[in-house]
């Protein structure tokens, strides 16, 4: 039984956090440590959006995969590229793994770096290319900051960070959604517990309701997670259904989430700029996603 079955250990965390002046001690630690750093998160979403637009087959793109790779090898980290073609356009997805990782079934944090090639959603311009400072920069950003500060050694179970090619260029003529998540999942050769996407998390005015598709005693056991470090972020209502990255997971039986705000009003405009988005959203997510990973029952399998 994977170990998103037992959300007993997060309402303990939960509790020890509301009662905290009684002394209370969580599993590993204290819920409100945290050390992701908002500000240096917001640093790498802003270097993305300067590399222009993020689309498969363009100089950004291509940047933005030289630059990836370098951040996470700075951090520690072991990449492999997982390179592969459609419609003639070279793909890679980027697989961060580390020495210090536990042993066993590992868990895939996930977030989609490639841009849209139309904003289609625009009242202006609907031809043109879509910024991505939420959608593609944001996922990212938090991703790269997890893999400066996680402690490994406090987590149990291994860790992987996925960097997904081709998500968001669905609807568009010979493309689907989400390619880049589904040839990782038709390439892999063993199994993964888990996965959790991260998906336009930089709004001002960031609301993260539940994703209906999403795996409920996993998507529960990290809003709570959120909540219990007081974020406002974390609404626990079934508001929207997706088509994500998370999808080809579900479709293989394994246990996923979609951590995304689809509320988003600028979503494939050409004001998914960097006047929409701000640290203190990414903190919200990187911040609960470091305690709940950190805080995972020890006798997990």
């Amino acid at each position: 039984m994977p170990i998103f079955d037992k959300p007993k250990a997060i309402r303990i965390l939960w509790a020890c956090a509301a009662i905290a002046v009684c002394g209370c001690a969580p599993i590993h630690g204290d819920i409100s440590r945290g050390t992701f750093q908002a500000d240096r998160a917001f640093e790498d979403l802003e270097r993305q959006v300067r590399f222009g637009p993020r689309i498969p087959g363009s100089p950004g793109h291509a940047k933005t995969i030289e630059w990836l790779q370098g951040r996470l090898v700075e951090a520690g980290w072991q990449v492999e590229r997982q390179s592969f073609e459609h419609e003639g356009v070279a793909l890679t997805n980027l697989i961060a793994t580390h020495a210090d990782d536990a042993a066993g079934t590992p868990l895939i944090l996930g977030a989609h770096f490639d841009t849209r090639p139309i904003a289609e959603r625009d009242p202006i311009d609907p031809e043109q290319p879509v910024p991505g400072a939420n959608d593609g920069a944001s996922g990212v950003a938090v991703l790269l900051e997890l893999a400066r500060v996680l402690d490994l050694d406090r987590i149990d179970v291994p860790v992987w960070l996925v960097f997904f090619d081709a998500e968001d260029s669905g609807g568009l003529e010979g493309w689907d959604w989400a390619l880049g998540s589904r040839f990782f999942l038709e390439s892999l050769a063993f199994p993964v517990q888990a996965a959790v996407i991260i998906d336009m998390v930089g709004d001002h005015e960031l609301e993260l309701y539940f994703e209906g598709n999403s795996s409920p005693d996993l998507r529960s056991d990290i809003w709570e997670t959120g909540m219990a470090l007081g974020f406002p972020g974390f609404i626990p209502e079934v508001r929207h259904f997706i088509l994500d990255d998370h999808t080809p997971f579900l479709q293989k039986g394994i246990p996923a989430v979609d951590i995304i705000d689809f509320d988003y009003p600028y979503w494939h405009t050409s004001q998914d700029d960097l006047e929409r988005v701000s640290a203190e959203s990414l903190e919200q997510v990187g911040r609960t996603l470091e305690a709940w990973l950190e805080s995972l029952p020890p006798d997990a399998p």
